[in-house]
Order: structure tokens, then C-alpha cells, then sequence
């Protein structure tokens, strides 16, 4: 089967970054699906990796944790699908990603595909989803537990983001929380209150300032997404005291020392984390998956793709991975489609 992969980490302006190469059919064991791959979305985790994380062995290393397809085979203690079945999930980062027409995933974390979206739009949406929701409703619990005095609002850093795009539509689907997202150029801004936004604020400018000009009071919920380090200072003067906080990205060093004044508890994401430990409440993320799926067909949610790119091969995917590295993009870009077996 065609794939694409590397066999040296390093910078995408490298010819060599990605390279079009032929696997062997993979054939599922346990809860196994075996599923062609219709599209595939870029993330920056695929970018950290080609960039720093070396092949097992001698052999290549393939990328790719957003994917939609089609189920073709099921391993013998599969269950939740068959063949036949549109699924869209993002996979684990133990196992060889979705890079390629044929990928093993674990049944447990797949959901069925949104039917209201095709391929591209569908693939846009696992890896993000599964962060925001978890990030949302099991980090930060904002809907179990008020924070007493706050205002009812989270601040989401970066909310133009592929993370962001997603965190403001659940967080208006699925709460009465007040919104406030963060952009800093025209675009971003308009994408922003686009998705839901109730209010959008510079992450360019002192944000504690600016949330203080909105005249809510302090916001009880705060989720960074990208460049907590620089915005630290600000969220802890913003956040209500007793606030929860989250963040995704990964700060060189994270000082939480400022926080305990105000008693403020601090919350990572990381959506691989089930998968990679094999936890007991793994199949919780197939379950949002098909919350998402019913949301997206129900008109409450949308996709976050904002450009796709084709057909799926190394030349693509290098072109993708540099937009992604250049930290300009507006919600997802997507690749669709292998090209013909003759071209």
C-alpha cells in the first residue's frame, strides 16, 4: 500500500522531510479496524514529531493522527463496527498514523463519521474535538462545578486555532458559559466570532486589561491553547480566584507558583494520554466522537476545515506541514484523496 513517511527527523524545507513510499497491508488483531483512508488532517503535533522523533529501528516512521475513511476489516474482538462503515478518529501515537491508504486503530476510539459532512470536512475534526471536549468537560469541568464569584465565562486563548476553532463551538453548544476568545489579526477576529465568540480580545495586547474593559468581572475558566508562556503573567491576573486553567501547548517552563493566591488549579490535555496508557475509560473518546458526529449533523457544531489540499501524498503533506509551521493557519487543512495507481 502507498504511504508516506521518514526515516530521519528534520526541517520540512528538506526534500528528504517526507517521501512517498510502499508498506505492507497491515491486517488487524484484538479490536482492530482496518480502514481506507478517504482524508487525512495536519496537526502540530505531526510537525513536532517529523521534526524531533526517530523511526523505531530501521524502518520509516509514518505520521498522521486526524483521519475519515471507510472500515474494510475488523480484527476478531471487534465489535462496535463492520465493514462498510464510515468512521473518523484520530488515532494513537504508538502506532504507525494514518499517513496511508490502509490504518489500524483501535475500535474503542473511533467515531462514526458526522453523515451531513464529506471526507475532508469529517477529517478535520477528531484530534481537535477530542482535546477541546476533554480539555472542556473533564479537565476544567465546566459544567459540573462553578467557580464561586467568578464570572460564568472561560477565556479561550488562540481561538482561531484548530483547538480553538472546536472549544468555542462546544463551549456554545454545550454550556451558558460567556465565550471570549482571543485573535489578532482582522481574519482570525472575524473567524472567531464566526464560530460563536461572544466576545474576541488581542492576545497581541495585555489581555487582563482588555477582559476587564468587557465589564463581565472574572472570567472562572481559563484554556490556553498556544504560547501560555508569554500570556502567564496576564491569566494570572485575569482568572477569578479559585479558577481552573488549562492549557495544551508545551512552555519551555511553567511557573505556577503566581497561582496560589488565588488558589487556581492547573489542568494539562493531552488526548493521547488514554490510548497511550491504555486506560479503563478509553472508549470515552469514541463516545464523544459520536457526540460530535450527532452535534455536526444536528447543526449545532461545524467543521473547522478551512483549506484542503490534494491529492494525499509527500509533496502535499510537505506543503501542509510548512503552513502548519508557520503558525498562521485559521482552523484545519485537510488532504483528500490518493492519487490513481497510474497517476
Amino acid at each position: 500500500m502507498r504511504a508516506i513517511g521518514y526515516t530521519t527527523p528534520g526541517p520540512i524545507a528538506d526534500e528528504h522531510a517526507l517521501a512517498d513510499i510502499d508498506l505492507p497491508r497491515p491486517t488487524p488483531a484484538g479490536r482492530d479496524l482496518l480502514v481506507e483512508i478517504k482524508a487525512v488532517s495536519v496537526n502540530p503535533v505531526d510537525a513536532k514529531v517529523r521534526a524531533g522523533v526517530r523511526p523505531d529501528g530501521d524502518g520509516w516512521k509514518v505520521l498522521g493522527w486526524d483521519a475519515a475513511g471507510i472500515v474494510v476489516e475488523t480484527g476478531p474482538e471487534a465489535s462496535l463496527f463492520k465493514p462498510g462503515d464510515h468512521v473518523f478518529y484520530a488515532g494513537a501515537l504508538t502506532r504507525p498514523g494514518a499517513n496511508a491508504e490502509l490504518h489500524l486503530v483501535d475500535e474503542r476510539i473511533v467515531g462514526r463519521k458526522p453523515a451531513s459532512l464529506g471526507w475532508a470536512d469529517a477529517a478535520a475534526l477528531p484530534l481537535t474535538s477530542i482535546t477541546a471536549w476533554e480539555a472542556l468537560f473533564d479537565r476544567l469541568d465546566v459544567k459540573g462545578r462553578a467557580v464561586p464569584g467568578a464570572a460564568p465565562a472561560i477565556l479561550i486563548i488562540g481561538g482561531a486555532g484548530g483547538v480553538g476553532s472546536i472549544a468555542i463551538q462546544l463551549a456554545r453548544a454545550l454550556t451558558d458559559l460567556t465565550v471570549i476568545a482571543t485573535a489578532s489579526r482582522p481574519e482570525t477576529k472575524a473567524w472567531a466570532t464566526e464560530l460563536g465568540a461572544h466576545h474576541v480580545v488581542d492576545h497581541a495586547r495585555p489581555l487582563a486589561r482588555q477582559i476587564e474593559a468587557l465589564g463581565l468581572g472574572a472570567p472562572g475558566f481559563v484554556f490556553s491553547t498556544t504560547s501560555t508562556e508569554s500570556h502567564l503573567a496576564e491569566i494570572v491576573e485575569l482568572i477569578a480566584p479559585q479558577g481552573r486553567f488549562a492549557l495544551i501547548d508545551d512552555p519551555a517552563t511553567l511557573d505556577v507558583a503566581p497561582f496560589k493566591r488565588k488558589s487556581v488549579s492547573t489542568h494539562w490535555e493531552f488526548m493521547f494520554t488514554r490510548s497511550l496508557f491504555a486506560t479503563v475509560d478509553l472508549a470515552e473518546q469514541g463516545a464523544l466522537l459520536d457526540t460530535v458526529s450527532r452535534l455536526v449533523d444536528e447543526g449545532a457544531i461545524r467543521s473547522t476545515r478551512t483549506e484542503t489540499l490534494r491529492p494525499i501524498n509527500a509533496a502535499t503533506l510537505r506543503r501542509a506541514h510548512a503552513l502548519i509551521e508557520s503558525g498562521s493557519v485559521r482552523g484545519k487543512i485537510t488532504l483528500e484523496g490518493f492519487e490513481a495507481p497510474n497517476g
